[in-house]
């Protein structure tokens, strides 16, 4: 059976991505939770990772580290990874590409914590420029393909790469338009992203570098943790 090796659930937006995606399309895997500890991981996810980073994917004999390469080997063998259509096939791709890429201000400002409830205190020209950007992807998505998900009625790869931001947005409470808001709220409302938001809030470990840098930026304003 797979491996998929991730980090803490509450901080590891990387390592959310594909297992939501195997969740939701009942690919069969087994998860290896191995906790970040402290700042530098790397010598401790070596044993398991070529680049010392999570997530990585061990199948049979392959293994498969970052998660644009990973959820590109699960379409390879699985077509549902992917939309069908070549036209919104193509999309998704493409916006998969440019999320795994890009929106550096949005991730630096607003840092992923499941556990955690801010308001972002001002929009500064970068933020709203990832925000603008981030708004229309969501609007062509939505509209140009007509269903619930950005390429279509069904969920996707690309769908898996926008349910970080997903928790972003809502978590920060950051303004997009209300078609952008009602996809992000379908996002957190699968299954899969409610197991493993869940399990985010019951882990019992803090990063401090997270959580400083999210206050940076943003009042906290409600801890969600179950276990403290």
């Amino acid at each position: 059976m797979k491996q998929l090796y991730i980090g803490n659930k509450n901080y590891s937006s990387w390592s959310l991505r594909p297992a939501v995606l195997m969740r939701s399309l009942e690919i069969p895997f087994e998860e290896v939770l191995v906790p970040f500890d402290g700042p530098d991981n790397y010598q401790r996810y070596k044993a398991f990772s070529p680049n010392g980073r999570v997530p990585c994917l061990h199948d049979d004999n392959e293994i498969i580290w970052d998660s644009l390469a990973i959820i590109e080997y699960l379409g390879e063998r699985n077509k549902q990874v992917w939309p069908t259509s070549g036209t919104a096939r193509a999309f998704a791709r493409s916006a998969s590409s440019e999320m795994h890429a890009g929106f550096h201000v949005l991730r630096a400002h607003c840092p992923m914590i499941c556990s955690a409830q801010f308001q972002i205190r001002e929009l500064s020209p970068g933020l709203r420029r990832d925000l603008s950007r981030l708004d229309d992807l969501f609007c062509e998505g939505l509209t140009r393909f007509g269903g619930d998900f950005l390429s279509g009625a069904r969920f996707s790869a690309v769908d898996a790469f926008f349910c970080p931001v997903a928790i972003r947005v809502v978590h920060y409470a950051l303004p997009l338009s209300q078609p952008s808001l009602d996809y992000c709220h379908r996002l957190l409302a699968l299954d899969a992203m409610r197991d493993w938001m869940s399990a985010a809030q019951k882990e019992p470990w803090f990063d401090e570098t997270e959580e400083a840098t999210a206050r940076i930026h943003a009042d906290f304003l409600e801890d969600k943790r179950t276990l403290i």
